[in-house]
C-alpha cells in the first residue's frame, strides 16, 4: 500500500511526530510545501499539523493544501496528528470531523495529539498507530 505522511511544523514538534509516523507506516515523508504528488497515487495518508492561533490548522500553507486534497480522501485510510500548546484540542476534533465528512477511513478515535513536544512514549504510540495505515 502506497502511503504518504505530509506535515507542517513550526517548531519541530510535529516534524518529529511525522518522522515516527512515516517509520511506523513505512511511508514516504513530505513537508507540505514539498508534496507535489497526486492524491490518487496513494491509498493512505497521515497528515500532521499543530494547532495555530485560535485552534486552527496553519493557515498560510497547510490549510490551503488540505482544502485542495480533502475532496480526494474518500475511501482512503487517514491518520491525523499534531501538537498544541494551549486550548483543549478543538482544532483536532474539527479536523477529524471534517476529514470524516470527506469520506476518509480514519485511524484512531479522534486523531493523535500531544501537548508541546512528544515524549519517546508518545512517538512509540504514534508509530504503532501509523502502522495501521498499511
Amino acid at each position: 500500500m502506497k502511503t504518504a505522511v505530509i506535515y507542517w511544523s513550526g517548531t519541530g514538534n510535529t516534524e518529529a511526530m511525522a518522522k515516527a509516523a512515516a517509520e511506523g507506516a513505512n511511508a514516504e515523508l513530505f513537508e507540505v510545501s514539498e508534496f507535489n504528488g497526486n492524491a490518487a497515487d496513494y491509498e493512505a495518508f497521515a497528515f500532521g499539523c499543530p494547532a495555530m492561533g485560535a485552534e486552527v490548522l496553519e493557515e498560510d500553507t497547510f490549510e490551503p493544501f488540505f482544502t485542495g486534497i480533502e475532496g480526494s480522501l474518500s475511501g482512503k485510510k487517514v491518520l491525523l496528528f499534531g501538537s498544541y500548546g494551549w486550548g483543549d484540542g478543538e482544532w483536532m476534533r474539527n479536523w477529524y470531523d471534517r476529514t470524516k465528512a470527506a469520506g476518509a477511513e480514519l485511524i484512531g478515535d479522534e486523531g493523535f495529539i500531544v501537548n508541546e513536544a512528544a515524549s519517546d512514549d508518545d512517538l512509540a504510540k504514534l508509530k504503532e498507530l501509523a502502522s495501521k495505515l498499511a
